[in-house]
Formats: structure tokens, C-alpha cells, sequence
């Protein structure tokens, strides 16, 4: 894992060069293409869950603890939510995504000064999940960094252009962060479990976050192709600040894919594939996908807090029963997540792997 299996190709760079048709290894098979009708209206989608966080800092009890159902809900039964009224500044929101655009728009080999990204960190400017040689690739370009813990911080990976983006990177991860850890008290206290305990079990101030900014650029035959192909998440919780100039995201829900349309200064939060162990699937990782436009790049923001990676996870006793005994065997997260680096995106096949009893 100490380099990729073939010649890295910038997706913006096909992009820019107006090609009419994608390359054969962007070519998703036919049960794998986006369901796509040019011309279209996206609707959202009437039962996606779009929660108030307003009132999970409420003195009222009542006001609390039904922002805590709502919560609750949507973890069960869609493994997702739309939050607003989450306490991240929506000023910040915006810097964060219009930095991250100014910096995929400068000159290729300033970028690359940024491409020390490899199959066994990320860290940096990429273009490829997964080191299968000859796999199908995703339409898209990258920048990931770490921001937690602080031990792995190291600025000097991240962009010094645009000029604001350190600041701002530092400043939107803050926020989030806090949003994070309300989050996971939230979810403990709903599944009985000690409020911290989540946090806890991800190893409090040693928990991992890392930032992925995904690029969608315009992509001439988007029917064809994804810009990031199904998974799960393979960590706990991930804070998504969404493309807001087009629905892009998908999840799968009973089977169907569902578009879902971003609420105005929402965050998304999605459930990742620790949580659904910790929790012995009362809460589910959500399946979800990405498409591409014709008309419009894309730029999204996705915050992804994990477990340390030597800690072991697996479900907490206090949701393990003889009725319903543990699902998944412990693994740390660090071997969970190798499935991810090598393999790339691939539905939930790596949790179902895990499973050591039926529901």
C-alpha cells in the first residue's frame, strides 16, 4: 500500500480538456449507473428526516427529549438526517466551501505540490480510492487531512493557498467538532448508555477526524458514471457540508435510491459503519452514492470522526441480550478500515462480513 497500481489521472484535468466521452475505466457497470433523466427536477423527498437541533440544547425537557426521538428515528430507520439549527456558523459554512473551490481552480502544478497522497494515508490531493489494479474509477478529485487528534495534525500538508484556507480550515473544524461530540451524546443517551460513553468508546480526546473536500467536476456523459460510487461510511459519524448548487447525494432507503435535495444551511449527518457495531444495529450505517452534472463542478465537505485506530469496537454490552446477542466480532478500526484502502468503495460488504449472528 505504498503507492497506486497505475498512473494517477486528475479528474478536473479530463474535465477542462472537453472530451466528449469519459474513459473506459469511468464506465460504470449497468446495475451500477445512476438512475438519469436529463432535464429532470429533483424533489425532495417527503419523509427524509430534517431535524432542529435547536432544542437539543433546550433547558425544557419536553422540547429535549422530542429533538431526541426525532434523532433517534432517523438513525433506525434511515442511518442519515439533515440537520439545521446546528450551532456551525453558516458565514463559515460558505468561506469553507468557496476556499476549497478557489483552491481545485489554481494552476495544476501548485496543486500537485500537495500530491503526496498515497494508499495508506490519503493525506493530501488525490484522485483514486482503492488499489485494485484496473478497477473502475469515480469521477472525482480530492484533498484529505487530518485534524484529530491533534498529535497527527500537521498544517504543513495543507494548502497555504488560497491564503485563508488554513485559517479556515482550522476555524469550520472547530465547529464541527463540538457539533460532533453533542451529536454522540445524543446517541448515547438515546441508546441508555452513559452520555460519554461513545466518545469514550472512540477514545475521547484521542476520537480521529479527518476532512475529505470532495470535487465533482462536470463530467460530459454523467449517466454513465458516479462521482463517488456506493459505501458506507467505515467510521463513526460524518458531518457532510453539501454541494448546494445541485442534489447530488443518494441514499438507499428500502431499497430504493433516493435523491436528496440539501435544506438551505443544513449540515448532513450520516451514520457510519462503528456505530451500527457499537450500537448491534439499532442504529444503520447508511448505503449512499454521488452523481455528477453535465453543467456544474461540485465541491462537498466531509468531516468523518472515527475510532482511534488500535481500539477495539464492537457492540456495548448494554445493547447485547440473550434475545439479541452480539452481531458483529470486535476489530479495531485500523484493520476495519483496510477493507476501505484496498478495495475502495463497495455497498456494505465489509460490514456484513463481520456479522456473527442473525437479528
Amino acid at each position: 500500500m505504498l503507492s497506486w497500481p497505475e498512473q494517477v489521472v486528475r479528474v478536473q484535468s479530463l474535465s477542462e480538456s472537453c472530451i466528449r466521452a469519459i474513459p473506459n475505466q469511468y464506465i460504470k457497470p449497468l446495475t451500477e449507473r445512476p438512475v438519469f433523466k436529463p432535464g429532470s427536477q429533483v424533489h425532495q423527498h417527503a419523509d427524509i428526516p430534517v431535524i432542529d437541533l435547536h432544542n437539543l440544547f433546550n433547558k425544557d425537557p419536553a422540547l429535549h427529549l422530542d429533538t431526541l426521538s426525532r434523532i433517534s428515528a432517523a438513525c433506525r430507520d434511515w442511518g442519515f438526517f439533515q440537520a439545521v439549527n446546528h450551532g456551525v456558523s453558516h458565514e463559515l459554512m460558505r468561506r469553507a466551501c468557496q476556499v476549497w473551490r478557489d483552491f481545485f481552480n489554481l494552476p495544476l502544478e501548485v496543486k500537485q505540490e500537495y500530491a503526496t497522497n498515497t494508499p495508506a494515508t490519503y493525506e493530501g490531493y488525490g484522485s483514486r480510492l482503492g488499489v485494485e489494479k484496473g478497477a473502475i474509477l469515480d469521477w472525482s478529485d480530492y484533498f484529505f487531512l487530518h485534524y484529530l487528534p491533534v498529535s497527527l495534525r500537521n498544517q504543513s500538508k495543507w494548502p497555504e493557498q488560497p491564503s485563508s484556507c488554513r485559517e479556515v480550515i482550522a476555524e469550520y473544524g472547530g465547529e464541527v467538532v463540538k457539533l460532533c461530540r453533542m451529536l454522540l451524546k445524543a446517541m448515547s443517551t438515546d441508546l441508555e448508555l452513559e452520555e460519554e460513553y461513545i466518545e469514550n468508546a472512540f477514545g475521547g480526546d484521542n476520537m480521529g477526524a479527518c476532512l475529505r473536500v470532495n470535487l465533482y467536476p462536470k463530467c460530459p456523459q454523467p449517466e454513465l458514471t458516479l462521482g463517488l460510487s456506493s459505501h458506507s461510511d467505515p467510521g463513526g459519524i460524518t458531518i457532510l457540508l453539501p454541494d448546494r448548487d445541485l442534489a447530488r447525494l443518494q441514499v438507499l432507503n428500502n431499497g430504493h435510491w433516493i435523491t436528496v435535495n440539501p435544506v438551505p444551511d443544513s449540515l448532513i449527518v450520516i451514520v457510519g459503519d462503528q456505530i451500527q457495531v457499537l450500537s448491534n444495529a439499532i442504529y444503520k450505517s447508511v448505503e449512499h452514492r454521488v452523481m455528477v452534472s453535465s453543467a456544474k463542478d461540485g465541491v462537498s465537505l466531509a468531516m468523518f470522526f472515527n475510532p482511534k485506530s488500535d481500539l477495539v469496537i464492537e457492540p456495548a454490552k448494554e445493547v447485547v441480550s440473550e434475545e439479541r446477542p452480539a452481531l458483529y466480532e470486535a476489530m479495531t478500526f485500523d484493520r476495519y478500515r483496510l477493507h476501505m484502502r484496498m478495495k475502495g468503495p463497495c455497498g456494505k460488504a465489509r460490514l456484513e462480513s463481520l456479522k456473527v449472528n442473525t437479528p
